[in-house]
């Protein structure tokens, strides 16, 4: 028996394969995913390895071969699904072999399962709310977190608990003193009963959830339309949710077991309480904080059949279930799912290929789906279910107002904010409701646009904004054109051209000086940092601890707030501005996100959108919130320049501390590619934007094909090219879609 196996080195000259001979004592236990010792190299070093297939058959002689020494210390066999899946990765993203075996498989094999404890309330309704006005008056946040949390669900996940409310054992002692509610340990019952009794379990605590009319469709459709991928496309507040448990509930009741990914942003205690309270200890969690230990507890349990639903962000598409029934996506257009790490891959894709691996479905859900997906629904690849209705009766999409910032500039108004924001949130203050203040700056990469005209400068080969550089000089990241800094706007000769510079913080500092007294909370990249801000602050908001949430893209993702009813987006087009053919489509979708944050309750909601550029189709469709005229338009523009989906799209970045390097390098592996793939289109190389992070400068050059299978040749020479050419030189390569 032969055994092919990968060697734990992280470098390409080892990424392959490697035949070893397994000896008779190990037949039974080697198996493809297994993790073994073998003798590496001229000196036999001892290394480990993965077992990637076995087979009875081999054309190297016996006597040329090394036996496997045993399997690696407290070594568990892991699926062939996740090595089949970490095969294609490698092909499909670049990066070695072993690196991406080490993104689909536990980080630890050795690991305890730990008994599963909950929260269990004692007192009634009356001592807990006596105990709950004591913590307020007090000012006790964690305490306050806890007990209004037992007012929805008697007994609570201790995990869920400590995690998602940021609760410590030091909070929970004085009413496990005086026995408000007790810790109790049980682990988790066996298979065989778990469905039926959670299902029993699920109809009390959810009995009054019932789906309407459309999400039954949508259920139905979706079950029994035979092709693997469906998308779930309902607008803003339709309750995907709702359809999402009943999916799972359905799959459950067959066996089977469900990924759900999320988000991390978006993965609050309220979402992670909405799966627990229908399928109860059958729910787990993975997210960025855990450490591997308790990662690979978790995806153990998964294994073992302990665990049947697995909610998380990317990561938690790896759960090593054995019965994979269902993967679901939610907000599936959110840029969270690309990884920076290498291999860059994409969420979305994967969990394809997982489902196709394993005969699973997929559901992707969003109110706004990337064109490349929706097209293949309208193509009939994917299947397509709509929800056009918001799920709470009585609720209505909000009445969405444009105002022009070069008018309000002309009329002399130099604020951030426009007459008609200023009057609405008066109103809406005046009424005791809350506003959102969204600031939209995603991937803001120093683009320069005109104040009067609003127009942007941009790329004459690539459609793309230019993004501006010290020296007054202007670059395109795409093929490299570069021209000098102007004084005016080459559209209308205005002086007012320049970068937006606005931030958050200035929008509060304005905020509070337009209405003093009023009660703001921030959500950037700076009031977020320490752990457990996000979650805080949207607690605070969402208690009613403040009037108005002012943040970037964070605040619109996936929140629900029932008293907000008022959305204000400043400066919409920023991201139109972005050096990436995407940049209309994510403008559009940030902005109908944005939008649906409002009157999601029986309250009507309002939304401002301010802009220096309202002619643009984005922003335009974005207002009537009218989806398949966006689609029209970006199509065209896609389909002109052989962008995604009409194209295929490789970024090939080289990088390292040494810039000169860098350049050499890609300029060889480019020039050969032009030379050996005359059919490709290939753009750059040019200084990669930000060009420099972290100490490391960047490169990048972009291959673009009307098929992907030549892309992926291109991309495996230059992978070859790569390794005859950087030698000892500190050289990188990475590859994006």
């Amino acid at each position: 028996m032969y055994a092919f196996c990968i060697i734990d080195i992280n470098h390409r000259n080892v990424d392959r394969s490697f035949t070893y001979l397994v000896p008779e004592a190990l037949r039974q236990e080697v198996k493809p995913g297994s993790r073994v010792l073998v003798p590496f190299g001229r000196r036999d070093t001892v290394r480990q390895a993965f077992v990637l297939r076995t087979s009875d058959r081999c054309e190297v002689p016996d006597e040329k071969l090394k036996e496997i020494l045993s399997l690696a210390p407290k070594a568990k066999n892991v699926e062939q699904d996740l090595v089949s899946l970490a095969v294609w990765m490698r092909e499909r993203y670049g990066g070695t072999l072993y690196q991406c075996l080490s993104v689909v498989l536990p980080a630890k094999a050795d690991v305890q399962t730990r008994k599963a404890r909950f929260l269990v309330l004692k007192a009634s309704r009356e001592e807990l709310e006596s105990a709950l006005d004591a913590a307020r008056k007090k000012k006790y946040y964690a305490r306050e977190r806890l007990l209004e949390a037992f007012e929805n669900e008697p007994v609570l996940p201790y995990q869920i608990v400590s995690e998602r409310l940021n609760v410590t054992a030091k909070t929970m002692k004085p009413y496990l003193e005086s026995g408000l509610f007790e810790i109790r340990e049980s682990r988790p019952r066996s298979v065989g009963n778990e469905v039926s009794e959670a299902s029993e379990a699920e109809r009390a605590r959810t009995r009054g959830m019932v789906l309407n009319e459309d999400q039954e469709k949508a259920v139905k459709t979706i079950l029994e339309d035979e092709r693997q991928v469906q998308v779930l496309f309902g607008i803003t507040g339709s309750g995907k949710t709702e359809v999402y448990l009943e999916l799972i509930s359905r799959i459950l009741s067959e066996g089977k077991e469900a990924i759900v990914l999320i988000p991390e942003i978006s993965l609050t205690y309220q979402t992670v309480m909405r799966f627990y309270a229908r399928f109860g200890e059958l729910v787990s969690v993975v997210h960025s904080r855990l450490s591997k230990g308790e990662k690979a507890e978790r995806f153990d349990m998964a294994k073992k059949g302990q665990i049947r639903v697995m909610i998380g962000p990317r990561s938690a598409l790896f759960t090593p279930f054995q019965h994979l029934g269902l993967i679901i996506i939610d907000e599936f257009h959110d840029s969270s799912y690309d990884s920076e790490q290498i291999p860059k891959y994409n969420a979305i894709e994967t969990a394809i290929e997982r489902s196709r691996i394993t005969g699973s479905k997929t559901v992707l859900g969003s109110a706004t789906p990337s064109v490349s997906v929706y097209r293949k629904s309208v193509e009939g690849s994917y299947g397509l279910v709509r929800l056009r209705n918001r799920a709470v009766s009585g609720s209505m999409l909000p009445k969405t107002s444009l105002t022009d910032m070069r008018r309000e500039l002309r009329h002399g108004n130099r604020s951030i904010f426009s007459k008609t924001l200023l009057e609405k949130l008066s109103a809406c203050l005046e009424r005791g409701e809350q506003a959102m203040l969204f600031l939209n700056r995603r991937g803001y990469s120093g683009a320069v646009s005109c104040r009067s005209c609003g127009e942007a400068l941009l790329c004459p080969h690539c459609s793309i904004p230019l993004s501006f550089h010290r020296g007054n000089r202007l670059k395109c990241h795409i093929c490299g054109y570069e021209r000098n800094m102007v004084d005016a706007c080459p559209s209308c000769g205005s002086k007012l051209i320049g970068a937006f510079g606005a931030g958050t913080e200035k929008v509060e500092q304005s905020l509070k000086e337009q209405f003093p007294g009023v009660r703001t909370l921030r959500m950037d990249a700076d009031t977020t940092a320490s752990k457990d801000a996000h979650y805080k602050i949207i607690e605070a908001f969402r208690n009613g601890q403040a009037d108005v949430l002012i943040g970037t893209q964070m605040i619109v993702k996936g929140h629900d707030f029932d008293r907000v009813t008022l959305v204000g987006i400043l400066a919409a087009d920023l991201s139109l501005f972005v050096p990436d053919y995407r940049s209309a489509e994510r403008t559009f979708q940030l902005l109908v996100q944005a939008m649906g944050r409002a009157g999601r309750r029986k309250n009507e909601g309002e939304c401002v959108i301010q802009t220096y550029n309202p002619e643009h189709y984005a922003v335009e469709c974005a207002v009537r919130q009218d989806f398949e005229a966006f689609y029209e338009s970006e199509c065209l523009f896609r389909k002109e320049m052989n962008y995604p989906p009409f194209g295929s799209f490789i970024g090939l970045r080289i990088y390292g501390p040494d810039p000169e390097n860098c350049r050499t390098v890609i300029e060889k592996i480019s020039s050969v590619l032009r030379t050996d793939y005359p059919d490709l289109e290939i753009l750059g190389p040019a200084e990669d934007g930000p060009f420099k992070v972290r100490d490391q400068y960047r490169y990048i050059c972009y291959l673009k094909s009307a098929g992907l299978e030549r892309l992926l040749d291109a991309k495996n020479r230059a992978e070859n090219l790569f390794d005859s050419l950087c030698g000892s030189r500190q050289v990188y390569l990475s590859f994006e879609n």
